[in-house]
């Protein structure tokens, strides 16, 4: 019985190869809209939670924003129900639950806090405890050194937890990632010619209210080879005449191309007939003319999302007020770019045919 192996290398016909290709999909490193698509592989589900308590401030940054907010409220809420019993305990075992009018105690006995009458009253007080500078009707009893102290412990629990949590939410909104929104990247690349040379080529815009200076974009081919490895190789893109020097003023939109020429690394990777599976990663930083805050994003292009003989069409950067909403749509519009030297092979191909 033929092995796997020996099977794949006797398939022959169109239709089967499609079903090997379908089920052996490329796994995507960069989604389009910049996130990493790369988990670790922890030797064992223990490890991996051991691994994320031991970093918990960047597991905390890495949460979707809706386990943070689950998270907030789970924490205080937990953090409320458990004092709320240690001071039913208190009562408890103090005696408090046992008399019925706090405002006229029996004769020796000390309350520990006035009007914690049950759990319900307990869960009151912890929250009153956290969240309000004065007490009502339940207060606790300076006579009381064991209601001090618990008094004491909830304080300072509570601030540690407020401290972090503010520290989280304040993290998370000042990411860089999350301050890019409004970079956008063509959705797919193209190869055309530019002054006789073909070029690979992709488009930036920034849609942001602000002014970005010093943009630097830096490219890295992933390439799966016939032994399965993953290849990497550096893409230097340029715009304009500024070579490998960063942009001094983000004038939307950029457009950044790489030659492919017959000694560049991406020749015969690029080629549409090339069987090659490959992501190429492109990764744009920049600063903020003001602040001088960082600016990161990056996107991906699949084999399918590159276009071979189309161009970008020429647009004018629209700045300030005058910016149009479809703006984007404008810039990253695509027209027919034949390639010269695809039709010089296609009227060669005509005479040999002629001539014969």
């Amino acid at each position: 019985m033929p092995s796997a192996n020996q099977f794949t290398m006797t398939t022959t016909t169109g239709d089967q190869k499609d079903n090997l290709l379908k089920k052996t999909p490329y796994q995507r490193l960069i989604s389009k809209d910049g996130r990493s698509l790369i988990r670790g592989h922890a030797p064992g589900h223990r490890d991996k939670w051991r691994a994320a308590l031991q970093d918990m401030w960047g597991t905390w940054l890495g949460l979707r924003w809706r386990w943070v907010v689950l998270a907030f409220c789970s924490s205080f809420i937990l953090h409320w129900f458990l004092f709320a019993v240690l001071w039913y305990l208190l009562a408890r075992v103090n005696g408090d639950l046992d008399v019925l009018d706090h405002d006229a105690p029996p004769p020796g006995h000390v309350l520990c806090v006035k009007h914690v009458t049950g759990f319900t009253a307990a869960f009151s007080f912890a929250l009153e405890t956290q969240l309000t500078i004065g007490y009502g009707t339940m207060y606790p009893n300076s006579d009381c050194p064991i209601a001090i102290s618990l008094l004491a412990l909830q304080m300072l629990l509570g601030l540690m937890l407020e401290t972090f949590i503010t520290g989280a939410f304040v993290a998370k909104f000042s990411r860089p990632q999350k301050r890019c929104v409004g970079i956008l990247f063509s959705p797919q690349a193209v190869v055309c010619e530019v002054k006789g040379q073909r070029c690979l080529m992709f488009r930036v815009t920034n849609l942001l209210p602000v002014s970005l200076v010093d943009v630097s974009v830096t490219g890295i081919l992933y390439e799966e080879r016939d032994d399965h490895t993953l290849h990497q190789t550096a893409v230097e893109f340029t715009t304009d005449n500024l070579g490998s020097r960063p942009c001094p003023l983000f004038v939307s939109p950029l457009t950044y191309f790489y030659p492919l020429t017959s000694s560049s690394a991406l020749h015969n990777v690029i080629k549409p007939s090339s069987p090659s599976r490959f992501e190429l990663v492109v990764f744009l930083s920049a600063s903020k003319d003001s602040t001088g805050c960082d600016y990161n994003k990056r996107t991906s292009y699949l084999p399918d999302e590159i276009e071979h003989g189309r161009c970008f069409v020429k647009s004018t950067p629209q700045p300030g007020k005058d910016r149009n909403k479809n703006a984007r749509i404008d810039y990253f519009d695509t027209q027919p770019c034949p390639l010269m030297q695809d039709q010089v092979e296609v009227q060669m191909n005509q005479t040999g045919n002629d001539q014969h």
